[in-house]
């Protein structure tokens, strides 16, 4: 009696938490976000024969990546960012930056992201930077600003990130300027954008 007792306990007791199980599964799944054109800032600074740190942004960026983020998971992450784009506030210096000594954006239309792992308990994202053709793998560090829904518009769930890097340039065949510091080879990145689930 005893045995069937304590069977029917375990049946009982497997059927009250199926429910908690599957309401579980069903919240914590990992979803499509997409990088919000609108609310996507690509910076970048680096210096100018020691006297300063010039700075500049690329204007045109998409990206997406699937996160669930009950768990912290990313199985996935792409952005892609256009490399004619760039702009600094200078015609000479921008058209300079987008020729053949430093991006070649005729030949070289995209820098390319992919991310590879995110480990969340310090915030760093890694994956492979791909400029000029050439793929090296890079850290990033990243901090979820914000998980809510969207007070106004489009009114859907939305993440708020910053990340940054700091990569040599020279790294990817980029080294024009780097002789005699003219223009310094280590080039610092930060990213900020909204993502909306999908």
């Amino acid at each position: 009696m005893s045995i069937t007792f304590s069977r029917r306990c375990l049946i009982i007791w497997l059927a009250g938490c199926a429910p908690i199980c599957l309401s579980v599964a069903i919240f914590a799944e990992e979803a499509n976000w997409r990088i919000d054109p609108e609310h996507f800032s690509i910076a970048f600074e680096a210096e100018h024969i020691g006297y300063q740190q010039q700075l500049g942004f690329f204007l045109e960026g998409t990206g997406n990546f699937q996160f669930d983020s009950e768990t912290d998971v990313l199985s996935s992450g792409r952005v892609e960012i256009v490399s004619g784009s760039l702009f600094s506030n200078h015609d000479d210096r921008d058209n300079h930056l987008k020729g053949k000594d430093f991006l070649n954006a005729e030949q070289y239309t995209l820098i390319v992201f992919e991310a590879t792992e995110y480990r969340p308990v310090n915030g760093t994202l890694r994956g492979d930077l791909t400029i000029l053709g050439q793929t090296h793998a890079i850290d990033l560090k990243v901090k979820v600003n914000k998980q809510a829904i969207y007070p106004f518009g489009h009114r859907r769930e939305t993440l708020g990130v910053s990340a940054s890097a700091s990569i040599r340039r020279s790294r990817w065949g980029m080294d024009y300027g780097v002789s005699g510091n003219m223009v310094g080879d280590e080039v610092k990145l930060r990213f900020e954008f909204e993502a909306v689930r999908q």
